[in-house]
């Protein structure tokens, strides 16, 4: 386990590397000036202060290298468009707003998704069984950025059983994070009666029948820990789905999240905000589908970390 992990770790710090060296080239690529403003471009004197302070007067490669660096003492770096907030403090601000409304959307997409889907298994060929995948075949077509203004317009608009916009109670949650997890639920409950009816065909359910189990506990202590096996693997690509989609959703909902310094930091082309919550995010998505394969081997015991040859 201790060498798994070691590997594990190195691979993870290459990987977040080369994410690193991609996306600070790609956005040092991108046409416009950090200091353009509304089209207009402040004095020259000014320009190259400024150009001189966050170090882009220098050559790239030595940008890099001075980047690379201030990453290894955690330094992210002041704002361009915020200064003096460094991207550091936007992130102790805007992460913990991201970090509840993700929680709240993953476990909210594990626990629809595996019960819609468990259901829709056990009516397999039924008018549930049919409302259900028609329901999750919506969810995947329609994007998230497209149910969320519905439900501003619907649930907090019209009929005013919500409320949208700002953050502060658990109220304010319930919209964004269930717009955030509408095609995870899809995916999770699709994937969860596929496996689950495979499942329920297999020897040992039969065996567990034949003991006078009760179908209840067949499901929930036979069936239902095989058929999420595939649903622990796709967590990982849930994750990045939610925390990218997060962006948008935080924005149109006006939540005072990662997603608002993301999105403004694109729009005024400040290249420490964009490259600094790339990298944070990317770390954070790559140490989590590290911890996903851990708890993938635990859940299934067939899995077994060990050496070549041992």
């Amino acid at each position: 386990m201790a060498q798994y992990i070691l590997k594990r770790f190195l691979s993870m710090l290459v990987t977040l590397w080369l994410i690193v060296t991609v996306t600070f080239f790609l956005m040092h690529s991108i046409p416009g000036s950090p200091f353009d403003r509304d089209g207009k471009e402040a004095s020259a004197a000014v320009v190259q202060n400024m150009m001189s302070f966050y170090h882009l007067d220098k050559p790239l490669g030595v940008q890099y290298l001075l980047y690379l660096k201030s990453l290894l003492t955690f330094d992210l770096g002041p704002s361009i468009s915020h200064y003096p907030t460094t991207v550091n403090t936007m992130i102790d601000r805007g992460f913990p707003v991201s970090f509840q409304l993700g929680a709240a959307a993953i476990l909210l997409a594990i626990a629809a998704g595996i019960a819609l889907g468990t259901v829709a298994a056990l009516k397999q060929n039924g008018i549930i069984d049919y409302i259900a995948m028609v329901l999750a075949v919506i969810g995947i077509a329609v994007p998230s950025f497209v149910i969320a203004p519905l439900l501003i317009k619907y649930v907090a608009v019209k009929w005013g059983l919500l409320p949208v916009a700002s953050w502060g109670t658990w109220k304010h949650v319930v919209l964004p994070a269930f717009a955030l997890s509408v095609g995870p639920i899809a995916t999770i409950a699709r994937l969860t009666r596929a496996n689950l009816i495979e499942v329920l065909t297999q020897d040992y359910m039969e065996t567990a029948r034949s003991k006078g189990l009760s179908p209840a506990r067949m499901i929930v202590k036979h069936a239902l820990r095989n058929a999420v096996l595939p649903v622990v693997t796709l967590l990982g690509a849930l994750l990045a789905n939610v925390l990218t989609g997060s962006f948008v959703i935080e924005k149109i909902f006006a939540i005072p999240g990662m997603g608002k310094y993301f999105v403004d930091g694109i729009n005024n082309r400040d290249y420490a905000v964009i490259m600094g919550t790339t990298v944070f995010y990317s770390a954070l998505l790559i140490f989590m589908m590290f911890i996903v394969d851990i708890v993938y081997g635990f859940i299934d015991p067939r899995i077994k970390l060990h050496r070549k040859g041992a």
